[in-house]
Parts: structure tokens; C-alpha cells; sequence
């Protein structure tokens, strides 16, 4: 029983921590430059994709991905791995449910990260990968066709919590889990339901880099710079 509890321990806080590392600024800032102060300011894959271009998105997507793929797949084998039933499910999702607390309210950025549509992206690709790779196909058509990221979050989100809910729905933990997980991100765009309804959401065009608008908002700051030396 101990040994139990101690497991989910780590578990839960080794997610949380991994959790904690943002895969857009630290790829922001091999840029020399900060993810936050462009567009949404969201450290997350489309504000990446707004602002440096499809390539830097998809980097982002893949590494926050790898944040919530990893504690699931540790909890998974910890609790029994394929042979152990519900029992390594619940694991799963509990490691994979640190790791998106730990994206979205990350203690080292005094709890402001971001909305964790990729670290669930990584979650799911444990637990049910085929539907995944259906679903993402679906939401990057959508993406393209009518550009709204937050929309083709939604989608992405909403269809694999009710597939897994169905699946393990005599599990009163991993729907609890579950819950959690999609509770979690739809408040996280709470804000962008908002924009949504209002004809002011921001679009997303995944192959053209927002190149003018960096330069110019560095070259301003530049200009603040050598006024305030002069």
C-alpha cells in the first residue's frame, strides 16, 4: 500500500516538474527573443505558429507533446503496463494529468504558462494513438480551411475525452481524470470562446511568419533604447 502511494507520488510530482519546462520559450529564446511578447503572448504552438512560422510550431507542438507522453508512459508501465488492466490507465492519466498542470500553472513562471492543448496532444497519443492520428488530420484540414486554432482545439479535445470516457466509463478515477483534463482546457480558452463570440478570435495561417512585424516591434524597442542612452 505505501509503495502504492509513494509511486504516485513521484508520479505526480515528476509530471508536474517536467510539466514545468516551456518548450516555446526556451525555443523563443534561441531566437534571442520572447515568445510572450508576440501575438497572444501564450507560450504555446500557435502563438509559435503566428510568429515564427509552421516549422517553430510544430517543434513546440512536438517537444510539449513529449511533456505529457512521458509521465504517461511512465505511470502506464509503473502501474502494470499492459497487463495491468485499469489499474495502468489510471496511471496514465494521472502522470499525464501532472504534466498539464504543470504546463498550464508552472511554479518556475509563477504559474502562467500555457493552455496545454499539446501536452494533452501527447496524453491521448499514449492512451489511444490511432484515434489521435485520426483526430489530428481532421483539426489540421480545419485548421487550414477555416484558420482558428482555438475551434480545432476544441474539436481535438472534446472527441477523444468522450471516446476515453466511453471506453473506460465504469471507471469512476480515470472519468474523474478525464474530467479534469478537459475541464482544465476549456477554461484554460475561456478567453477565446469570448473573442469567438464577439468576430474578434485571432487567425491562424500555419506557412506565413509574421517576419515584418518582428522586425518592426524590435526595431521600435531599439529606437527606445538609443533614446533613452542619448
Amino acid at each position: 500500500m505505501y509503495i502504492t502511494i509513494l509511486k504516485y507520488v513521484l508520479l505526480v510530482l515528476g509530471g508536474y516538474f517536467l510539466g514545468n519546462f516551456s518548450s516555446a520559450k526556451f525555443l523563443s529564446r534561441i531566437k534571442h527573443d520572447d515568445i510572450t511578447k508576440h501575438g497572444s503572448g501564450n507560450p504555446g504552438t500557435m502563438n509559435m505558429a503566428r510568429t515564427y512560422g509552421f516549422g517553430w510550431g510544430l517543434l513546440t507542438l512536438l517537444m510539449d507533446a513529449l511533456k505529457g507522453a512521458i509521465p504517461s508512459l511512465v505511470g502506464f508501465f509503473l502501474f502494470g503496463g499492459v497487463s495491468g488492466g485499469t489499474t495502468a490507465y489510471i496511471g496514465l492519466f494521472a502522470g499525464g494529468f501532472s504534466a498539464i498542470v504543470g504546463h498550464i500553472f508552472p511554479i518556475i513562471y509563477k504559474f502562467k504558462g500555457g493552455k496545454g492543448v499539446a501536452c494533452i496532444f501527447g496524453v491521448f497519443a499514449v492512451a489511444e494513438p490511432l484515434w489521435v492520428v485520426v483526430m489530428f488530420v481532421v483539426c489540421l484540414l480545419y485548421l487550414l480551411i477555416f484558420k482558428y486554432g482555438a475551434i480545432a482545439s476544441f474539436i481535438f479535445i472534446t472527441i477523444l475525452t468522450i471516446i476515453e470516457g466511453y471506453r473506460f466509463k465504469g471507471n469512476v478515477v480515470i472519468c474523474m481524470l478525464l474530467f479534469g483534463i478537459f475541464f482544465l482546457i476549456w477554461f484554460m480558452h475561456r478567453q477565446n470562446f469570448f473573442r469567438l463570440l464577439i468576430g474578434k478570435e485571432n487567425k491562424v495561417n500555419l506557412f506565413k511568419r509574421k517576419k515584418n512585424k518582428i522586425k518592426l516591434e524590435k526595431q521600435t524597442k531599439q529606437e527606445i533604447k538609443d533614446k533613452e542612452i542619448g
